[in-house]
């Protein structure tokens, strides 16, 4: 994957760029990302990138000429997709890292600073608008950090076990299940049991069942797209009848998922 992040702070990415997980992958060359200075694409001494706004107000806006040169030598001619983050774009989620991660052209990332970039960089070379949240920053380096780290998530080799972005929150539609490691017991809270039951039939069903309750507590217009299964729709309605924060014992769980083996027939 090839990404190119236009900015005016270039040093806010050394450390991102050569730590943990997306250090390992640019060490690798499983993930390929370059950071340009676009205060080497302005004219003058000074490389003056803002001016003061047409129409007044306050801030100062950054200048399209810049950015439009920028954004042009840095695609070389190359297939490309030009991205602007900002809190007018698209909102980021997991459906768009996946279709931005299966983008065969390189990407380009825009940082924007001060009361905005001029309207006509959008016009001119900007491809896709994307924003983190609702809420403002004071530039695009941030969300930019937070794109590429979403996107590297999605290239093969670059998180050692690919089962483990596959049970990630969304990524089905539902948030994930509790996670739990040692010691067994934590401030007098321990671990389920059934984590420690090695029944794994049960275990699989509890982690089910726990990523529909997560998501009813915290996320719950997230079931209203979700695809569930039939198994899923009733781990809901028992949920809804149970009501928040009581959440069924994981005896129960085991005795209830051995009820249901006892009643089958010899046939089956």
């Amino acid at each position: 994957m090839h990404i190119s992040v236009i900015t005016i702070f270039p040093e806010l990415f050394t450390a991102f760029l050569s730590t943990s997980l997306i250090g390992r992958a640019v060490g690798t060359g499983d993930l390929d990302v370059s950071v340009h200075n676009l205060r080497d694409f302005a004219d003058g001494k000074h490389q003056t990138v803002d001016d003061e706004p047409y129409g007044g107000g306050g801030g100062m806006v950054m200048k399209a000429p810049p950015w439009i040169q920028a954004v042009r030598v840095v695609a070389n001619d190359a297939p490309s997709r030009c991205v602007l983050l900002s809190p007018q774009g698209r909102r980021l989620t997991d459906s768009g890292v996946r279709e931005l991660a299966g983008a065969k052209e390189r990407l380009i990332l825009l940082c924007g600073r001060y009361e905005g970039i001029d309207e006509r960089v959008r016009v001119a070379v900007v491809d896709d608008e994307i924003s983190i949240g609702d809420f403002v920053l004071s530039g695009g380096e941030l969300p930019a950090m937070v794109l590429i780290e979403a996107l590297s998530r999605q290239v093969p080799g670059v998180v050692g076990q690919p089962q483990c972005v596959e049970q990630d929150s969304f990524r089905n539609g539902l948030l994930d299940y509790p996670h739990y490691t040692r010691p067994q017991v934590v401030e007098g809270v321990s671990v389920p049991d059934i984590l420690v039951s090695g029944d794994h039939g049960a275990i699989r069903a509890w982690r089910g069942r726990q990523a529909i309750r997560a998501t009813w507590e915290k996320r719950p217009d997230l079931l209203a797209q979700a695809a569930l299964t039939e198994e899923q729709l009733e781990w809901l309605a028992e949920i809804e009848c149970e009501g928040p924060g009581h959440p069924p014992d994981a005896v129960d769980l085991v005795t209830q998922r051995e009820d249901k083996d006892n009643t089958k027939s010899p046939r089956e």
